[in-house]
């Protein structure tokens, strides 16, 4: 099946990836490229900016974002008037950024645009909202940022595609290694300790839980607290439920003064865990586990074996070796494209 193709069964989809030069804008591209024309009335954001000819950072030529007649597009007051897109404007936003309100337009051609849309996951949602309803959209598109792995969420997005390459590493071995390490995050399972309901409604704070359901307030605001609660009610807890974010300084206390054997860490999904590979091992091999409010759905990885100085991984080695590992579909959507 085209990429193409099981894209088109969501209603929502966030491209995310995981080292800058991955190939998120081609990606992008590819989809806008390939879209049937009866499938375009579809609407387009990003989180960060996304767009510019030349990379703020590296100084490397990044592709540009291009659009179709019909799409919907979001961008800030600033990047829209540096757009090279025939359009209309259809909503600005009341709230304004560093680059101004955000404004939503329709295009009349093709054209190139650079994307910065709106700057928060709650305003993201709300956008993506009143595109489906007020404008009848049948798809959302949000083209990712490298530090912002939230808009991943599936409280945000149906669906995800990561996105990988020779830019994180020129050894196969590695790069396979280190993109599974992702993918194992992004399927950890949902919790069955506690409800869904009961967590979702918790804003702040780290709780604990004992006998499934009863909630207990530990009366810390962050993870980087831990130490403050008392050991002997560490001892007694059955789960531990982070409303932000899952950090080594955690784990480490945690596994440091009790037996975490049996314990379950809950997070609201895989975007809140910032603890890195070692310390999460660590914490499961001493018979601990993490588990996830939502799990987010991963439906496909795409990868680049180009490197931003230009040298080239095999790609057919690299997405047979990532689809052995991961057991998900693998696209090299440049070459497919030149395979066309």
């Amino acid at each position: 099946m085209s990429l193409v193709q099981v894209v088109l069964k969501y209603r929502s989809l966030s491209i995310v990836g995981m080292e800058k030069n991955t190939g998120k804008t081609e990606c992008f591209n590819y989809l806008v490229r390939k879209l049937p024309d009866e499938c375009l009335n579809i609407a387009v954001t990003s989180i960060g900016l996304d767009g510019e000819r030349v990379d703020s950072v590296t100084g490397t030529k990044k592709p540009e974002i291009m659009l179709r007649r019909g799409m919907y597009f979001a961008t800030s007051e600033k990047l829209y008037k540096k757009k090279e897109i025939l359009s209309e404007v259809v909503n600005v936003s009341e709230s304004s950024g560093s680059l101004g309100r955000t404004i939503t337009a329709k295009a009349l051609a093709s054209g190139k645009v650079m994307l910065a849309g709106p700057p928060a996951t709650v305003q993201l949602r709300k956008w993506m909202e009143e595109m489906t309803i007020k404008f009848k959209t049948r798809m959302c598109i949000i083209d990712g940022a490298i530090s912002r792995m939230s808009l991943a969420s599936p409280a945000v997005s149906e669906a995800m595609i990561l996105t990988t390459g020779a830019a994180l590493s020129m050894n196969i071995d590695s790069l396979v290694q280190k993109t599974s390490r992702m993918v194992d995050l992004i399927k950890l399972p949902v919790t069955q300790i506690c409800s869904y309901e009961k967590l979702k409604i918790i804003s702040n704070g780290i709780w604990g839980i004992i006998c499934g359901e009863e909630l207990i307030d530990l009366n810390i605001s962050s993870s980087l607290e831990i130490e403050k609660v008392d050991t002997d009610l560490l001892s007694k807890l059955e789960a531990i439920f982070i409303s932000g974010a899952l950090t080594d300084i955690f784990l480490k206390i945690l596994t440091d003064r009790i037996d975490v054997s049996n314990l379950e860490i809950i997070v609201r999904d895989f975007s809140r865990i910032f603890a890195n590979h070692k310390t999460l091992f660590n914490f499961e091999r001493r018979g601990g586990k993490i588990r996830v409010l939502q799990k987010s759905n991963l439906i496909a990885i795409c990868v680049n074996p180009v490197s931003p100085n230009g040298a080239t991984l095999n790609s057919e080695r690299l997405c047979s070796e990532l689809s052995k590992v991961i057991k998900l579909p693998v696209y090299d959507i440049i070459r497919e494209d030149y395979e066309a």
